[in-house]
């Protein structure tokens, strides 16, 4: 196969679809690999080491004319305008900000969406979801840590003993349980909520307590184990237990997604004015409409004395490690794809067919 890989263009995307590891792994499987000049720089990969990896360095069209082109996130109208008609494209689908995929049709594109990797066990080495996710929960309890006006962990001290931080984490997806790993690592008295019944156990495995399991419902999951909408009543018992509990919290971490949705709203004004002055909310479900009714994206406000904070592109903000992890995601996918050594896109196959959106005319 002939693997091109482009720059990010995006103003807080700092990652690369392919590290030099994996680039070095699909030519020594007998694949060819033009890399964009300064595709890797904002994530620490030098050109260098992609030529070293075996890769041939070129400019943005050279990148775009390979077989199938990766990338982090979908082309811009501009970027489109140097891919050939029938490129086949790998990267996340919704853009950020999410725009229409409608500029894409005109161009014949078949776009490999990342987020669309079902997730069952064959793809597993595929999900880009659940590898970037791990970063952005690690990340949001570092925010949060660091935005707090006391310390997260118990302290002895010659001035006296302090007391450790409560955290609360909404949410116990691979986000929220990577916050809430970070969270108990740094110190802090953990409860966290899901839902969905399987996580309880999870946030238990952990060291951490489970807010109200009277909460949890059974029909709260998808056959793929993703977070789905709650019929009203359950959704009045949610906002109950939160409501009850978040007082006495000093951060909290909210997490609650709904694939292909707007996220689910778990705290509302009035909680927020319960909380004490000086406690924190790291809203990581921002980009998608955020589970805080006073989140405004890309900004941090403060409201009755309380800090929310709606960050953006998490994993952006750790590009050399999130690159990795997003890299050996693709380059997987690469392999599945690769047929004798030509590129392949069987649409019976169960991982291509969920992924292919093929945008013509």
């Amino acid at each position: 196969m002939h693997i091109g890989v482009l720059k990010e263009t995006g103003a807080r995307e700092r990652r690369v679809a392919l590290v030099p590891d994996s680039i070095a792994r699909l030519v020594k499987a007998g694949d060819t690999v033009t890399v964009e000049r300064g595709a890797g720089a904002a994530a620490w990969f030098g050109d260098e080491a992609y030529a070293a990896a075996g890769a041939t360095l070129g400019d943005a069209r050279a990148a775009a004319a390979a077989e199938i082109v990766c990338k982090v996130q979908r082309p811009t109208d501009v970027e489109l305008a140097i891919f050939p008609s029938g490129a086949i494209i790998v990267a996340l689908a919704t853009r950020e900000p999410s725009a229409s995929l409608d500029t894409l049709v005109a161009h014949h594109v078949t776009l490999l969406a990342l987020e669309r990797v079902p997730r069952t066990t064959r793809a597993q080495s595929m999900d880009v979801l659940s590898s970037q996710a791990t970063v952005a929960g690690y990340k949001a309890a570092l925010i949060g840590a660091s935005s707090l006006a006391r310390f997260l962990p118990m302290l002895t001290t010659a001035a006296g003993s302090l007391v450790p931080a409560k955290v609360l984490v909404l949410g116990a997806g691979v986000a929220g349980l990577q916050a809430i790993a970070t969270s108990r690592r740094l110190g802090g008295v953990i409860t966290g909520f899901d839902v969905r019944p399987a996580a309880a156990d999870e946030v238990l495995s952990l060291g951490a307590k489970f807010l109200a399991p009277e909460a949890v419902a059974e029909q709260a999951a998808t056959a793929g184990g993703y977070a789905k909408e709650l019929a009203d009543d359950q959704q009045h018992r949610v906002l109950a237990a939160i409501a009850a509990a978040i007082g006495a919290m000093d951060l909290v971490i909210s997490t609650a997604a709904i694939p292909g949705k707007p996220a689910p709203r778990l705290i509302t004004a009035a909680m927020v004015e319960r909380m004490k002055a000086g406690s924190v909310i790291v809203d990581v479900a921002a980009e998608t409409g955020g589970n805080c009714e006073l989140t405004r994206p890309g900004e941090t406000i403060e409201h009755h004395g309380v800090t929310i904070i709606g960050p953006l592109n998490l994993p952006s903000t750790m590009p050399l490690h999130a690159s990795q992890m997003f890299s050996r995601n693709v380059q997987t996918l690469l392999e599945y794809l690769r047929k004798d050594g030509k590129l392949v896109l069987d649409m019976q196959d169960e991982i291509v067919k969920a992924m292919c959106l093929r945008l013509e005319v």
